[in-house]
């Protein structure tokens, strides 16, 4: 499988936003708290002002276990959305899918909740993929079912931001939807033209 250039920025955004995390914090392993206040979301700040931490919180970890598993899965899902949809889709995907679950955990979750993290944009990967298989394949019923069981699974843990996982599932499965429409007729309209 080819790795897509726009898969790799958005890993290395990551990394680095993770490498400042440590620098500021002064721990390879578990960012502190104040740090995740000031990089994150903290929903008290977003509705006083702090508007660009719905956008910083997509890129901020909470420790090397959180970002090694996010970005794993976002290089290996990345990638496939990348060589099926190209690196715009995947770009507008991760931002609008990792907005939309960042909106939901300020519209769901305490005010002094601390949020960060990239699945909620990976999650948005993950529906675009599911979404676009189902198409492809003619299966929607099956494409939902597993939709839903992943994001099942993925949010019953202990501090598992599940509204910010909701959110880009959703976001995602809706740009899946028309993206795996559009290449379905692309492909009708190639097969025919051979024709």
């Amino acid at each position: 499988m080819k790795h897509g250039r726009i898969t790799s920025v958005l890993v290395a955004l990551n990394i680095a936003m993770y490498l400042l995390e440590v620098f500021m914090s002064g721990s390879f392993v578990w960012i502190n708290t104040a740090v995740l206040a000031k990089l994150g979301q903290v929903n008290y700040y977003v509705l006083h002002g702090a508007w660009w931490q719905l956008i910083t919180a997509m890129f901020v970890h909470v420790g090397i276990l959180h970002i090694a598993l996010n970005m794993f899965f976002l290089y290996q899902l990345g990638s496939q959305l990348e060589n099926l949809f190209g690196g715009k889709v995947l770009l507008i995907t991760y931002l609008i899918s990792g907005l939309a679950g960042n909106l939901l955990t300020l519209l769901f979750l305490p005010p002094y909740t601390i949020s960060a993290g990239a699945s909620g944009a990976v999650f948005g990967v993950v529906g675009v993929l599911i979404m676009a298989t189902g198409i492809m394949g003619g299966n929607m019923a099956a494409a939902v079912l597993n939709a839903f069981i992943l994001f099942a699974i993925n949010s019953i843990f202990p501090g598992v931001n599940a509204y910010a996982h909701l959110g880009g599932l959703l976001t995602g499965s809706v740009i899946g939807l028309y993206e795996g429409k559009e290449l379905k007729r692309k492909m009708f309209e190639r097969m025919y033209a051979g024709l």
